[in-house]
């Protein structure tokens, strides 16, 4: 981790090789370069002109997959088997999810763990990284079809409130769809760069992103200093965007033209054909004073005053929004410089308005709100492709790193690619009842499966306390420093006991080497994600026998013989499973066991509950 340039640590870029930038999004994602000849960015359209690829993924009978506006029509006439808003998923368990999952037409797995979720289509199961991997695949192709060059290489941005599991499988989706992610960007960050904000090492200023989707919002106070972007503060709602105000318009029409709840369930595409009908009256009423239609015969209209009403609620609490991201940051509206709107819902005149009024300024909105991310992601790739000599030289980490967990996995803790100095730290437990030590074995590399890696260090940490399997909580934590030098320290936070190690990952890995890990990672990808996706499932499969053994032989007394006889066969099917190589049927038989587990858990503690409240009086 010597200091170096970025253009070596990613290996050496061919002159005909392509670095683009991609806004992977809730509702749409898109792609974008620097335009070789005039050096600006722009995004990369199809022959029609339209450069927004919907994020939807549908999954045809015969084992077809369709992207994009291929996919949009079977979110009526298959909803089960069409996925929208994935990004709402990346890096999230059941349990994050659990109070939204009516949102979602498809089949979220309700685990009851805190492992990532799953989404069942037909005897299918799948991550959030394998389909977002769909749509990153599809950025690429088009991308290459229309530069007739290959794409290899990208950076991709994610909201500045995405997590490090969210980071990472992003980072994964892309390497799954054959890209080498050389950075994962703030969706804000990538705003502000794209109106020239932060491009000068000289200036310093303190900005507000205000960004507006389909469906998400958030507001992200940025300081920027010598071109180094530092989030201050994050506020938002991933529940609120201009479907919102869509709602809120066909909610007027069926008003109006007393349209009922059981109209709309015989006939499912009136209901479609009234939020399209919505869409474009909102659309229509950014630029007029009323819009007029009609639906299935009957007339419908709506003024530009009828439509700010019904919005204003909704945008009241984007504002409420900004101001507590402002209490966050600790600053008030006069710190703030610059304000960038981003967005296709920014559009609406109502929202620039009483945006601008809040924060007393003009606003950044030359630049099209549905692009602006994807060319600021565009500067940032040609920053790391070494044409911006200001912004090149940075203190960077060649290859990931990361430990060792159950089944080999190599779990990444600093990303390649990241700055240094960087600091990072996970939480880790036991697997078994009275574990008093942990084996800490530090990697090198991309690959999923730690032997295809290279091991720096190992090292014991001892004396845990004798505890129940996942009551200690062990922090490992990865420091890199300025020096390149990487310092792990392992700490049970409930007994205090620690170890820590200094390793010097750099040593005796050329370029070539560093450049062939790269190239090894991308070429067995899609091998390396399924051995991982197998080995999660295994080790899933393996708690869940654990767990219901246990149950059984505890709570023998309540449980029948027939439940304890179809429960342990349901065992022995999950454990012959757990033999073969099929991920999915192993992820079949773990929802099978849990469902038949379900109601004798459920059972057992209510008989526990109301033994205890006996002979108790409340209040």
């Amino acid at each position: 981790m010597a200091k170096i340039g970025i253009n070596i640590a990613t290996g050496s870029l061919q002159q005909a090789e392509m670095i683009v930038g991609i806004d992977l999004g809730t509702t749409n994602s898109l792609v974008a370069i620097l335009h070789p000849e005039t050096g600006k960015p722009v995004v990369l359209k199809e022959f029609h002109g339209n450069a927004l690829v919907p994020s939807l993924v549908h999954f045809g009978e015969n084992g077809s997959v369709s992207i994009g506006d291929q996919a949009r029509p079977f979110l009526i006439t298959e909803p089960h088997n069409t996925i929208f808003s994935v990004k709402r998923l990346m890096g999230k368990s059941y349990n994050d999810v659990r109070d939204y999952a009516s949102f979602f037409s498809y089949r979220i797995i309700d685990d009851n763990t805190e492992s990532l979720v799953k989404i069942q289509v037909g005897n299918r199961f799948y991550s959030p990284i394998e389909l977002s991997s769909f749509i990153l695949k599809e950025l690429k192709n088009r991308a290459e079809h229309i530069l007739k060059t290959p794409v290899n290489k990208a950076v991709i941005t994610v909201p500045a409130y995405f997590n490090d599991a969210q980071r990472q499988a992003t980072r994964d989706a892309g390497k799954l769809a054959g890209l080498d992610v050389l950075r994962i960007v703030n969706e804000p960050t990538a705003a502000s760069l794209a109106y020239g904000i932060g491009l000068s090492k000289e200036s310093s200023k303190t900005i507000a992103v205000y960004d507006l989707g389909g469906g998400t919002f958030d507001i992200s106070i940025l300081r920027i200093t010598g071109g180094i972007f530092e989030v201050l503060s994050t506020h938002g709602d991933t529940y609120l965007g201009g479907d919102d105000l869509d709602r809120a318009i066909v909610g007027y029409w069926r008003n109006k033209l007393s349209i009922t709840e059981e109209e709309l369930t015989k006939d499912p595409s009136l209901s479609q054909v009234l939020r399209l009908r919505a869409e474009e009256a909102k659309r229509h009423l950014s630029g007029h004073d009323q819009f007029d239609g009609s639906i299935n015969g009957m007339d419908i209209s709506i003024t530009k005053d009828e439509f700010e009403e019904l919005a204003r609620p909704f945008i009241e609490r984007t504002i409420n929004s900004c101001a507590r991201a402002l209490q966050d940051a600790g600053l008030i509206v006069k710190d703030i410089e610059e304000v960038v709107m981003v967005g296709g819902s920014t559009r609406v005149p109502l929202v620039k308005q009483m945006v601008g009024e809040f924060f007393g300024r003009k606003l950044h909105d030359e630049l099209n709100p549905d692009e602006v991310v994807a060319l600021g992601a565009a500067i940032q790739a040609d920053i790391l492709a070494g044409n911006n000599k200001d912004l090149l030289l940075l203190d960077i980490t060649p290859l990931s790193l990361g430990i060792e967990t159950m089944g080999g996995l190599m779990d990444v803790l600093i990303p390649r690619n990241s700055k240094i100095p960087s600091r990072v730290g996970r939480q880790y437990t036991t697997q078994k009842d009275g574990q008093a030590g942990i084996k800490i074995s530090v990697y090198q590399g991309e690959r999923d499966l730690v032997k295809d890696n290279r091991k720096l260090a190992e090292f014991n940490l001892t004396g845990i306390p004798a505890m129940p399997a996942g009551l200690p909580k062990v922090e490992i934590s990865f420091l890199v420093n300025a020096d390149g030098i990487l310092l792990v320290r392992a700490k049970e936070l409930r007994s205090g006991v620690e170890q820590s190690i200094e390793v010097k990952p750099q040593y005796g890995l050329s370029d070539e080497e560093v450049e062939r890990m790269l190239l090894d990672s991308i070429t067995h990808a899609k091998e390396d994600i399924a051995t991982r996706s197998l080995v999660e499932a295994q080790t899933e499969g393996k708690q869940i026998l654990d767990t219901t053994e246990n149950f059984i032989v505890k709570n023998q007394s309540l449980l029948t013989e027939e439940e304890i006889k179809i429960t342990r066969a349901a065992m022995n099917d999950l454990t012959a499973f757990m033999n073969g190589s099929d991920k999915d049927q192993i992820h079949a038989a773990i929802e099978k066991l849990n469902d038949l587990s379900r109601p004798f858990a459920e059972r057992v503690m209510d008989i526990a509950i109301s033994t205890a409240m006996k002979g108790k009086k409340i209040g």
